[in-house]
Order: C-alpha cells, then sequence, then structure tokens
C-alpha cells in the first residue's frame, strides 16, 4: 500500500506535474570546481596543478561554480553561498580547503570539518554547518605535513593542528527554507563555541556564473543596488534567462559589489578585462583596499557584508531572503499582502507568507513551518521503531545525499576546441583525454559522490545512489538513471560514460540492476511501477549490454576481461594497464557483473513481457546468453580449467600469457565473492503467465545436457516447478560462505572486508621481469600509488558490495529457504539460514554509524570529538571506505553517495 501523503510528498507531486518547480533551486554549487578536468587546459593534462586553489579566489571558472553552504539555480546561472573572515587568515574563506591528488599523503583529501545536517528532496528545507576555526587557518602546515607523511602513515588533518583546542572555534549553521519555489528565506547563525569573544565576518555572497567572457554568448547579467526597505538592504538581480530576483538582506550591512571576471594581473601579469574582478571581496575584507570594489554599486557578484564580535558561548543571527517578490517599501510586517509576483510561472503566492520586509516572527515561522514539513516527511519514511540515534544516522544519511546534488557541466567538443575568447588549446589535446566522446554534453542536476574530492558523476555510483534516492525521490532516481542513457551521454557504441578523468573506463554494469530495484522500491513506495521507465531503461540497456559483449569478450568465449572494473588496487596488476607479462586476464569479476547483467536484464523482460509478449523472445536471449557464462565460467577451455578453483574453493581471476600457459591469480579478495551477485529465481506463476518463454526455454534444457549443471530445479511451490538461476551451485555456495563469514578471513565485525584477513599472514607474490608484484592485507589506506592511493580494496569495508552480497543472501534464501543453512561466523556450531546471514552482515555494517555500548562510534576511530564533545558526537561522516578490523571511516569523508545504503539497511534489517 502507498504511504500517507504529507506536505512534502505534495511538493513532489506539484513538480512532477510541473504545477510547480519545487527542484529549480538547490544545493547545487559545487564545493569544489578548481582541480577538475572541466577546468583543466594545460599542455599535459595535469588537472591539479593546472588550475590550484591559489587560482580559485582570483580566476572565473569557465564550466561551474563552487562555494560554502551554496545554492543555485538548477542550470547555475545564479549562486549564492557563504564566505567567511575570522580577522586572522590569509585569505577570505570562500571554499573549504583541501590537498591535491599530489600534495595529499593518500591522494586528494579535503581538510576541513563540515556536515550536511538536513534536506527534504524538494530542498524545501535544508541545513548545514560549517566548523571554523578563530586562530589563523594553517594552509601551509597541512601542505607540507602531509607532503612530509609517507602512505604507511596516517594524513595529517585539520584537527591534529590544534585549531580547535579549547573550542576555539565558530559552529556556522546555514539554513534554507522555501516559501515558494522562487522564494527562499535563508537563515545563518554563528555561535563561538570558544571562551573569549572573537570577530567574525559574514559574507553572504550572490553572483553569476560567468557565461559571458568564453566568446560565444556575450549576454551580461547585473546585480546593482536597491531602494532599501524598512529593516534591510537590497540587491535587484536582472538574468537574460530568470528575469529579476531580489536578495534582501535583514539589518544594516555594507552591500558591495565586483565583477566574476579573472584577476590576470595577479595569476599571469597581465592586464585586466575591468577594474573589479573576481578576488575583490578578499582585497576588500582582508586587505583593507577599498579601492577593489565597485563604488557605484553593480557587478556581476555581490556580497552583504555584516562585521560582528561574539561573545563566549554567545551567537548571532542573520536573515535573508531571495525572492522574485518585488519589494514594497513601508510595508507593515502583518499585513497579509507580499508583493507584486514577476515570476512568469506563479499566479498567486500561498498564504502566511511574509511579507518582503518580515524578517520577524513571519521569517521565523516560515522556517519552523518547513522544518515541521521535514520532520513529517521524515517521520513516514524512517522507522519508528528505530533508536533515536539511528533515526539521527538515516536522517543524516538522507541529508548527505540530497546535498550532494551537484549542476555538472561539460561540453567535450567545445572543450577540445577551446573557446574563441580564448587561448588556442594545446595542438595535441584532440589526441588526449576524452577525444572519443565529442558527442557528450552535460548540462545537469546529477547525484555526485562527494562535491569535494569526487565533483563529477561516476557511472556505478551513480547507480548505488539511486537505490537510497528513490526511498525519498523516486522520480530524481529515475531521472538520474535514464539521464546516463541520454544520446548526449552514452557514447553511440552503447558504452556508458565512467567518470571525466577518462570516461572511456569501464564501471561495473550495475544500471540494469539499479534500474530494477528503482522500479520495485517505487512499486512499493507509490502502490504503481512505472512501467513507461523501465521500458526506456531496457531499450537503452540493450545497446550497452551489446557493448559489453563485443568489447569485453574477444573471444567470444563468455568469459569477460574489464579492466579495473573500480576495484582500483585490487589485483596484483594494474587490470586497466597492459600486463608485464603479456597475455591477458581473464576476470572472476568481469564474468560475474556480465552474469548479473543478463539475469538483471531478464527480469525486466519477464516484467515487460506481462503486457507486451514481444518482451518474451528477449527474455529467452537473456535466459541463454546466462546459461552460457555460467557454463564457460565453470567450465572454462578445452583442458576443463574454469574460474572456479576446486582445491581452494573459490573463484580467481586467471592468467592466460602468451605461450598459453595459464594460472590462477590466487588472491582471495572481492573478485571471487562477486560471483555470488548472479542469482536470480524463476517463480512459476511468471513463467507460466509467458508460454512462449517458457516453450523456448524448455527446449534450450532439453536440448543441452549440460544445463541443469547451472539451473537448479529442486524446489516445487504450490504453483509448480521453481528455478534458481545461478553462477554459483548449492556446492560452490557452501565453500564460498565458509570462508566469506570466517572472521580470520572476510568477515569483520563491521561487514565483508574487500580482501581476505589471510594475506596478513600470507601476501601473494608474483614475479615478473625481476620485479615483485604483491598483494598484502591492507585494512586502512593504501600504501601503493596504484590507481593514485587515494582508495584501497585491499582490506577495507565497501558498501555497494557489501549490499549486493546481502541482496543476493536474500534471493538464495528466497529460493533454499530453511534447507540451507552454514555456520556464522564460520568455525562456530551457530548454523543459520541465508536470511539471517544477510540481517546479520546489514548490522555489522549499520555499527559501523551507531554508538556502541561504550558510547562510542566506530567510523569516528580515535578523534575523541567525535565521541565525547557535545558540539560534535551528534555529527556523522559517511566515508567512502572503512578500516576493515575497526570500522573506522576512510578515504573520501563525505561520500554519502553509496555509502548512503545505510539508510536503505537501517530501513530493511533494523539495528
Amino acid at each position: 500500500m502507498p504511504r500517507l501523503q504529507t506536505t512534502e510528498d505534495r511538493r513532489l507531486e506539484e513538480n512532477r506535474a510541473r504545477k510547480g518547480y519545487w527542484k529549480r533551486w538547490g544545493p547545487y554549487l559545487s564545493e569544489r570546481q578548481w582541480g577538475t578536468v572541466r577546468e583543466d587546459y594545460s599542455q599535459g593534462g595535469t588537472a591539479w596543478e593546472a588550475f590550484p586553489h591559489d587560482h580559485a579566489r582570483s580566476r572565473a571558472y569557465r564550466w561551474g561554480e563552487d562555494g560554502i553552504a551554496g545554492i543555485s539555480d538548477r542550470h547555475q546561472m545564479i549562486c549564492f553561498a557563504l564566505a567567511l573572515w575570522n580577522g586572522r587568515d590569509p585569505i577570505l574563506k570562500e571554499r573549504v580547503f583541501g590537498l591535491t591528488g599530489n600534495e595529499g599523503n593518500h591522494g586528494e583529501d579535503v581538510k576541513e570539518y563540515y556536515f550536511y545536517l538536513d534536506s527534504t528532496p524538494t530542498h524545501s528545507y535544508m541545513k548545514y554547518l560549517y566548523k571554523y576555526p578563530q586562530a589563523e587557518f594553517p594552509y601551509g602546515w597541512l601542505v607540507d605535513e602531509n607532503k612530509r607523511r609517507g602512505r604507511s602513515q596516517p594524513e595529517f588533518e585539520l584537527l591534529d593542528t590544534g585549531v580547535f583546542n579549547e573550542n576555539r572555534y565558530f559552529d556556522v549553521f546555514v539554513e534554507y527554507a522555501k516559501a515558494d519555489d522562487e522564494d527562499i528565506f535563508i537563515r545563518i547563525t554563528a555561535h563561538n563555541r570558544g571562551p573569549e569573544a572573537a570577530p567574525l565576518h559574514l559574507l553572504p555572497t550572490l553572483w553569476f556564473r560567468n557565461t559571458w567572457s568564453w566568446g560565444k554568448d556575450l549576454r551580461r547579467p547585473i546585480v546593482r543596488k536597491a531602494t532599501d526597505i524598512p529593516g534591510s538592504v537590497c540587491a535587484e538581480l536582472q538574468h537574460w534567462q530568470y528575469g529579476k530576483r531580489w536578495l534582501l538582506a535583514a539589518g544594516q550591512p555594507e552591500m558591495i559589489f565586483t565583477e566574476n571576471e579573472t584577476n590576470n594581473a595577479r595569476l599571469f601579469n597581465s592586464k585586466n578585462r575591468t577594474p573589479y574582478v573576481k578576488d575583490a571581496f578578499h582585497e576588500y575584507v582582508v586587505r583593507g583596499r577599498k579601492e577593489t570594489v565597485n563604488a557605484d554599486q553593480s557587478g556581476t557578484k555581490m556580497a552583504a557584508a555584516y562585521s560582528t564580535t561574539i561573545g563566549a558561548g554567545q551567537s548571532v543571527t542573520i536573515k535573508l531572503r531571495l525572492t522574485d517578490v518585488e519589494p514594497l517599501g513601508g510595508m507593515d510586517a502583518d499585513s497579509s499582502m507580499v508583493g507584486i509576483i514577476t515570476s512568469p510561472a506563479h499566479a498567486e503566492r500561498e498564504s502566511g507568507v511574509p511579507g518582503t520586509n518580515d524578517f520577524g516572527n513571519g521569517f521565523d515561522a516560515l522556517f519552523a513551518s518547513r522544518i515541521k514539513d521535514a520532520d513529517e516527511f521524515y517521520a513516514s519514511r524512517i522507522p519508528g521503531e528505530l533508536s533515536a540515534d539511528a533515526r539521527n544516522v538515516m536522517r543524516q544519511s538522507y541529508a548527505g545525499m540530497l546535498w550532494s546534488k551537484q549542476f555538472y557541466h561539460y561540453d567535450v567538443q567545445s572543450w577540445l576546441e577551446g573557446d574563441p575568447a580564448g587561448p588556442a588549446p594545446p595542438a595535441d589535446r584532440k589526441k588526449g583525454r576524452n577525444k572519443d566522446w565529442t558527442h557528450l554534453y552535460n548540462d545537469d542536476v546529477i547525484s555526485m559522490p562527494d562535491k569535494w574530492e569526487y565533483p563529477w558523476y561516476a557511472a556505478w555510483d551513480l547507480a548505488f545512489h539511486c537505490i537510497t534516492l528513490a526511498l525519498v525521490d523516486p522520480d530524481f532516481a529515475k531521472e538520474q538513471l535514464i539521464l546516463l542513457l541520454r544520446e548526449w551521454y552514452m557514447h553511440p557504441n552503447g558504452q556508458l560514460p565512467a567518470y571525466e578523468w577518462a570516461f572511456g573506463d569501464v564501471n561495473p554494469p550495475v544500471h540494469a540492476w539499479a534500474a530494477w530495484r528503482v522500479y520495485k522500491i517505487e512499486r512499493r513506495v507509490r502502490g504503481v511501477g512505472d512501467r513507461a521507465f523501465l521500458e526506456k531503461v531496457f531499450h537503452k540497456l540493450l545497446l550497452n549490454f551489446t557493448w559489453w559483449v563485443n568489447r569485453k569478450d574477444p573471444e567470444g568465449a563468455n568469459i569477460f576481461q574489464g579492466g579495473f572494473l573500480g576495484l582500483d588496487n585490487i589485483g596484483v596488476f594494474d587490470r586497466s594497464a597492459p600486463l608485464p607479462t603479456g597475455g591477458h586476464l581473464e576476470q572472476s569479476d568481469g564474468t560475474s557483473w556480465m552474469g548479473m547483467y543478463c539475469l538483471n536484464m531478464l527480469a525486466i523482460a519477464l516484467e515487460l513481457a506481462k503486457e507486451d509478449p514481444a518482451y518474451e523472445d528477449v527474455a529467452s536471449k537473456f535466459f541463454e546468453h546466462f546459461v552460457h557464462i555460467a557454463h564457460a565460467m565453470n567450465d572454462f577451455g578445452a583442458d576443463g580449467i574454469s574460474l572456479w578453483d576446486e582445491e581452494d574453493g573459490f573463484y580467481y581471476d586467471l592468467l592466460q600469457l602468451p605461450n598459453g600457459e595459464e594460472h590462477y591469480l590466487k588472491v582471495r579478495s572481492m573478485v571471487g565473492l562477486i560471483p555470488l551477485f548472479a542469482v536470480e529465481t524463476l517463480e512459476p506463476e511468471i513463467v507460466d503467465r509467458l508460454p512462449g518463454f517458457k516453450r523456448r526455454m524448455q527446449w534450450f534444457v532439453d536440448n543441452h545436457p549440460d544445463v541443469p549443471e547451472h539451473i537448479e530445479m529442486t524446489q516445487r511451490s504450490a504453483r509448480g516447478m521453481r528455478r534458481l538461476l545461478s553462477l554459483v551451485n548449492r556446492k560452490h555456495l557452501k565453500r564460498i560462505m565458509s570462508r566469506m563469514l570466517d572472521e580470520t578471513e572476510f568477515l569483520s565485525e563491521f561487514g565483508i572486508r574487500a580482501l581476505s584477513r589471510y594475506h596478513n599472514e600470507h601476501p601473494y607474490e608474483v614475479y615478473v621481469n625481476g620485479h615483485v608484484n604483491r598483494v598484502d592485507y591492507e585494512p586502512a589506506e593504501s600504501t601503493t600509488g596504484l590507481f593514485g592511493g587515494n582508495s584501497n580494496w585491499r582490506g577495507p569495508i565497501w558498501f555497494p558490495v557489501n549490499y549486493l552480497l546481502i541482496e543476493s543472501l536474500q534471493k538464495f534464501h528466497h529460493y533454499y529457504g530453511e534447507d540451507f543453512k552454514v555456520p556464522c561466523p564460520a568455525r562456530t556450531d551457530k548454523d543459520t539460514d541465508l536470511w539471517q546471514v544477510s540481517s546479520e552482515i546489514s548490522k555489522r555494517l549499520g555499527r559501523i554509524f551507531l554508538r556502541g555500548k561504550d558510547g562510542r562510534r566506530p567510523v569516528a576511530g580515535g578523534i575523541e570529538q567525535f565521541q565525547d564533545d557535545p558540539h560534535w558526537r551528534d555529527l556523522v561522516l559517511f566515508h567512502e571506505y572503512f578500516h576493515g578490523d575497526n570500522g573506522a571511516g576512510l578515504g573520501a569523508s563525505h561520500q554519502t553517495g553509496w555509502t548512503g545504503l545505510v539508510a536503505k539497511l537501517l530501513e530493511q534489517s533494523g539495528e
């Protein structure tokens, strides 16, 4: 049954029906635009060095914008964010700071503390927290110390510098509440947590993305000082796409203006196009240079500059409003009138919206109403039986998912050719990065893995994001999955774009799985499935499936290659590079992903065939293709060598050398567990409704005597024969479980490790050309530079593959039921069915974030502020991956994306 509609649900429905454009404005501003491939116009493609942090305050971006706690419209024409200065920093704080991939001892790494506390799906209410030190920000120390440290040492973090000692910092909360879809209330509250009064400059800043300096579109928007109204100051914006808007700031802050233009004089020792440039506010506030801002009070960038001193334990709140309602001077704050509406999308404003000069009770009441809406919405999504701590974790995980939406703009053809008003790009640019992706034109709001460390989409990350997003906003989840299949994303040959550093890299093919899961989640949430969505996705995925078969199975043997497949450093060799031995790898994970892909496409085809018999034939095709893959994986080669090693009871990659020799690469890793993902049950009530499919399947079974090895038909229901399709048969499943559930191998207190702990004492080594290639168990950060060294699959716990393992065990249980039990943990007498095993793994993953009996959260590791301090202890970071032994968060610290799956696990399995 569909759940009862909340006020936020009604907004979602309005947005869906295009009766209201509630998602036009949102947290679509990146947290790092510098150091990205899009902004890289260098000779050697060195993105980090070509546009460093030091340039960011002075150099206009070409493809997007960034800021702290920022919002923008969905095409990022108009941007708003917060800038700060504590009176000591060498630069105005307009963006969060971090290290480049070459500066960090474990790759790129943000070096600040900020938290996504809340957001509704329409962004009708949002809340963000930034912790700003009162001491001078230690930019140089962070760079130098991390550069000094080796890969075997931990990263040097901002807390390690001591700048938060004695609580000498500000907690700066930024909240947004929408009165309507074009009327945004903004509340910024700064708390001095320190023992003494401290100065703080707050500069809420509004600017336009620079679209006019590149020689293609010369239209230039403007923001100018407008007539003040009692109790506030006002700026008027005019943009060719949105018409007029107004920013009102309560009180009497100083309004300062400049242009969003590059300071060529500072960066390149050349002439500026205008006397007013992007870094003017830094020069004005930090260095006192009054001539750097426009005395005429107009430009393409403005700020309301508040200067205050906050007493110890005290707070200051500033209020603003970005609106399409024209301010009316002298309006009574108690008046029911709200002003003149100039937005063409609206005919009226809902009752209860305060007047444009009401920054008192009406303003606060609007926030209280939107917070109530948010609470009501999440009460309908988060199980009430969970503990307050678990509900807090779920709420923050949803907030992180929704705050991680980002406007992403990248036109590869224009990027390769350069702009008319810019210098000509290097001649070899058209032979380099992404040269084969000239069709790609991205101009959309996309769910990002992490808006600082990974401010660009990744195909398989996005698929996992959509599972959690579907619980709160199925429409957005579906839009995201469809987006990557559109002609301006998908390559003409059917390949999905991987990520901007190399669109031609290969991510695991999980798009069909995600589409099928989102379809079923929406059907549960809304009571009806979106068949049109499923059909649209299916047709495009047929192209992608064909690309996989043609490109990754070159010998036509149904054994697949694929490269690194998202598992960065998991192998003994770099799987995306030519092998030092020569020859090639037959990949256990590549082949398994394709087996899973077949079954996902089969499930979708069978669902569509319920209403259209034309899909029965294509369902037969995927059924047969799966059986061929299953046979090849377990019986590959004329001499009977398969990817299954009977001696070890595990799946391995197979190295095929140029001289015809074949060798298992006996690394006990996630590569050997991924075969479990390819599992599906065919229920008789579905098969019997599809006579064409049933007839063809029976013919195939009758004419292929080896089929029974890969299709189990031992279970019957009241409706008839049940069939299990799985790469892993019952016997192999028992043996894999004995390793996966062994706490001396894969099973951690906090989930399933990506590499067996067996390799802690038994590293795997291969000698090639006098060089040793070695895989050790490394439960924390990587000690090698393979794939940049910023991710590690040699021991830590990763949510996406753990989630798929849990789902696969549930599917096996759906078929075997109570008849199949295994010791869990292994080597104990606790015989457990596979549903209980899946629940146990789910709960272990949840423990990473939940406060234990000792009052500590494993995710926070040894960082005492997060364990004990009342202003830190309930703040949760959703890291990229987690320590294989103690659960501490590692890698990117805001990768709520796929780690947000913890919300789904808490919802379905509890604590």
